[in-house]
């Protein structure tokens, strides 16, 4: 990032001036941090608003202090003495008067800033809010889509077994021949080690013909276990499922046939 570029950009004294969108205001804030020279730049540019109020303060009229005077005195007895050197009330009161508006304008910057910064703070949070609620809602829609898909009357639940491998082990083949497509319930499977993956087949029995249909992929992260594959092969006599190399093989590995189920008539 060129800092010098940025810095003469001018986005500083808007910054400080409360002109910048609260998308802007974070962005200076976050440079702010990263870069000491811009925060450096902000602090210099504060110092000299404040000594702008002090330089522009209006001060006191030539005959105000006239008009002040008996005031004054009921709080403050008036001596003069023999020298000319007078009491410069109007210069104390100028300052006051340029300290107070100095002190008022920091006020209404800093409350400026917090009102921002709640104002962002909130809308990160809505925003936040927003996207879990469309999370839910994507969430709830899937499962409700699943559902129908499990419930459609053209669908075939085949149980698949588990085998000597993992005799523990068991799934479910929800077949729909109309869609081509089968959803596998893989809650039973334990998890696959590291490297490995389970493959999903589509077998004839006689002679015995696998056809790879797909890899139950992201088994882990998957909290449902539940995986949607194409099968467009409706001579399918059986399903298994086998434990291959992460990718897949071109043919199932038997000895690692963790469940298999046939299709009923």
């Amino acid at each position: 990032m060129d800092i010098e570029k940025y810095i003469a950009s001018g986005v500083l004294e808007l910054y400080i001036a409360g002109s910048l969108s609260p998308e802007e205001n974070l962005e200076v804030q976050h440079y702010a941090i990263q870069y000491p020279k811009i925060q450096k730049e902000i602090e210099a540019i504060e110092a000299a608003m404040l000594q702008l109020t002090k330089t522009v303060s209006p001060g006191i009229p030539e005959d105000g202090f006239n008009k002040l005077k008996p005031e004054l005195d009921d709080l403050i007895p008036f001596l003069p003495t023999a020298s000319e050197k007078k009491t410069p009330w109007n210069s104390y009161l100028g300052w006051a008067a340029s300290l107070l508006f100095a002190a008022g304008l920091i006020w209404v910057y800093l409350e400026n800033n917090t009102l921002k910064s709640e104002i962002e703070i909130t809308n990160q949070e809505k925003q936040s809010l927003e996207e879990i609620l469309s999370g839910v809602r994507n969430k709830v829609t899937s499962q409700e889509t699943l559902l129908q898909a499990l419930r459609d009357k053209n669908v075939t639940v085949i149980d698949l077994g588990g085998q000597t491998v993992s005799p523990r082990s068991y799934a479910k083949a929800y077949w729909n021949k109309e869609e081509e497509n089968v959803i596998i319930d893989a809650q039973g499977l334990p998890e696959p080690p590291d490297g490995y993956a389970y493959q999903v087949w589509s077998l004839k029995l006689d002679p015995l013909t696998p056809t790879s249909i797909g890899l139950l992929e992201d088994f882990t992260a998957d909290n449902n276990k539940m995986f949607t594959l194409p099968n467009p092969n409706d001579a399918t006599e059986a399903f298994g499922i086998t434990l291959e190399p992460e990718g897949g093989s071109e043919t199932p590995t038997l000895d690692q046939l963790y469940t298999l189920g046939a299709v009923g008539p």
